[in-house]
């Protein structure tokens, strides 16, 4: 019908709005409903700019560029970067939805210029990197270009993503909320990272070397462990983690498994370039351990009651934070594997797309280690998963709302735990 609204039957007059019986059937319409927390990112490695677009941000929420800004400046470092960071210096450009300093409600749009912009100068690659998405991608448009591919599949990309994760800690920072991710492991050296270490002594054992690892003992080796790569013109992986601190119980859901949120962070961390596995708390761990061994005991601590916790607390994380899909107030812990980069400079076997004969991959300026501005970019994707849940949570078009909703949310549990504890 022209103004948009669908007969119940044939033969009445009774209509149901459209985008209502879009909504019953799975779909979704342009409905009157408050858009969730979103972002998409577009351009190419040497390509003009990279943008990211971020939908659903509150009015009100003040943005803190200056600390956006040391994000990216923090995933450009770190020992074992390539040359294109020399050339580049990453600086957000915000072009709409904020005005003097706090969001307007409407769309974020973000602008990362890039120096080295040679898209259409850029040589055709025909001989595909082993790891890396150039023969697939190739295969996939029929191609036999690997160009077209790897400026998009490059992890030039992931500076959008840090952009827009970084402006998304706006929403966190006013309630206590941190994340703070480092790296646990490069190639066979490993970091003891207590888990008793507060958010200020993580942040400043991390940044206080080049390996963004808050383990003194460990620095120097992972160094010797990337030189020793570059020597042997080959690459290194490792492991990052990231912990998100303060985080009230109930972000997430277990009634719908698209919205369990161990999930939805598992997906954008394991989303990130040359990511190969990711893991809750003690992830693989758990297989090998009795349930006695694994589940975490739980108490009340009074003296807690007015902390976002709400005074129950865990005599272990070994789930990480989350329990069918939501948060249960213990610190938020997620960890993921990078393999080693796959460019080498010494190259690899493969086939010249042109003549299908055996030739060494091409070489496109790379890293030797990239794991220290993996853990930046680690830390800001899950930052925004958890901006996203908290707002679905405590969502409102104003900042103000959100504040409200969630003080009356820990004000509302407390007084349910206190009433059942005066009947008992």
């Amino acid at each position: 019908m022209p103004d948009g609204r669908t007969p119940i039957a044939a033969g009445t007059t009774e209509t149901r709005p459209t985008a209502l019986l879009a909504t019953a059937a799975g779909h979704s319409y342009n409905t009157p409903l408050m858009a969730n927390l979103d972002y998409r990112t577009a351009g190419e490695s040497h390509g003009q700019a990279l943008i990211a677009f971020i939908e659903g941000m509150p009015a009100g929420v003040p943005l803190d560029l200056d600390a956006a800004n040391a994000e990216m400046t923090r995933r450009q470092g770190g020992y074992g970067r390539g040359g294109r960071q020399k050339i580049e210096k990453d600086t957000i450009n915000v072009l709409s939805g904020v005005r003097r300093g706090k969001t307007i409600g409407s769309p974020i749009a973000i602008q990362i210029a890039n120096k080295d912009w040679r898209i259409d100068e850029a040589p055709e690659v025909h001989r595909p990197r082993p790891g890396h998405a150039d023969l697939a991608g190739s295969l996939k448009w029929l191609t036999g270009d690997c160009r077209e591919t790897l400026e998009r599949a490059s992890a030039r990309e992931t500076a959008a993503r840090v952009a827009a994760g970084a402006l998304a800690k706006s929403v966190l920072t006013p309630f206590g909320i941190r994340c703070i991710g480092f790296v646990t492991a490069i190639g066979p050296v490993k970091a003891e990272v207590p888990a008793r270490l507060s958010p200020d002594e993580l942040v400043a054992a991390r940044d206080a070397n080049d390996v963004y690892t808050p383990d003194p003992a460990a620095v120097e080796p992972m160094i010797a462990a990337i030189r020793k790569a570059k020597e042997d013109k080959d690459t290194v992986g490792g492991i990052v983690e990231v912990r998100v601190f303060g985080c009230p119980p109930g972000l997430g859901s277990c009634v719908r498994y698209q919205d369990k949120l161990d999930g939805r962070l598992m997906q954008a961390v394991g989303s990130i370039q040359a990511f190969k596995g990711v893991e809750i708390g003690l992830g693989f761990g758990t297989a090998r351990l009795p349930g006695s061994l694994v589940h975490d005991e739980i108490e009340f601590d009074p003296a807690l009651r007015n902390t976002p916790c709400l005074g129950f607390k865990r005599r272990s994380n070994n789930a990480g934070g989350l329990e069918g899909g939501m948060t249960d107030g213990e610190t938020v812990v997620v960890r993921a594997a990078m393999k080693p980069i796959a460019t080498l400079l010494r190259g690899m076997d493969s086939v010249n797309l042109q003549t299908l004969k055996p030739e060494r991959s091409d070489y496109e300026r790379s890293d030797v280690c990239a794991v220290p501005a993996a853990s930046v970019v680690a830390e800001n994707v899950v930052a925004f998963e958890i901006a996203r849940a908290f707002l679905e949570k405590f969502g409102g078009d104003s900042f103000t709302e959100v504040k409200a909703a969630y003080d009356f949310y820990l004000r509302t549990a407390r007084s349910l735990a206190e009433s059942r504890a005066k009947q008992a």
